[in-house]
């Protein structure tokens, strides 16, 4: 795995809708612009042997870094891979998509839920949005959130971006009851 760079992006919101927000709600972005492992082979009908090579040592190298850039208990999470021009969907899907990177997040952070995720194949700067629910229970909406992200000079190419996001805890100043309440 190459990694050209990680990124982490943290953000504080101190007040929402006109009333102070505390404790703050914070949510963290680390990504890592990758080469893509899959690039300039043409069609690979076989990922396997990539997603061995990449995916666990991606998974273990980024699920530290969000939790400590998040500097709190993680409440929601989600994941993040954007493919550059040259490559795949599936590229970045199968870097994701598997217990080998996802397991060290969940681990990391005492969660029993599926991550949810963003993929999609993008220029460099491509803005995405990262979508974000609770880490053991996906009903509590609340937690269902997302976090804009955008890196300036990824992915190139032959790159791909995968992002970790966490929360703290859910939407600043939410007012919504848990799906239960709905009958």
């Amino acid at each position: 795995m190459n990694v050209r760079k990680i990124v982490t992006h943290v953000e504080e919101i101190r007040a929402e809708g006109g009333r102070p927000v505390s404790p703050a709600a914070r949510v963290a972005v680390v990504a890592a612009v990758i080469d893509n492992p899959w690039a300039g082979q043409g069609f690979v009908e076989d990922l396997g042997p990539g997603i061995d090579a990449t995916a666990s040592d991606l998974g273990a190298l980024l699920a530290p870094e969000v939790l400590e850039a998040l500097g709190a208990p993680v409440e929601a999470y989600g994941k993040a891979a954007i493919v550059g021009l040259d490559g795949e969907v599936e590229h970045g899907s199968a870097l994701i998509h598997t217990l080998k990177f996802g397991d060290h997040f969940r681990k990391a952070a005492n969660a029993t839920t599926l991550l949810p995720a963003v993929e999609k194949r993008g220029a460099v700067g491509t803005v995405f949005d990262i979508p974000l629910k609770h880490i053991t229970d996906a009903t509590i909406r609340s937690h269902h959130q997302t976090v804009e992200v955008r890196i300036s000079d990824a992915p190139h190419p032959r790159e791909i971006v995968i992002a970790l996001a966490a929360a703290s805890q859910g939407r600043p100043q939410q007012r919504l009851a848990d799906l239960s309440t709905e009958r």
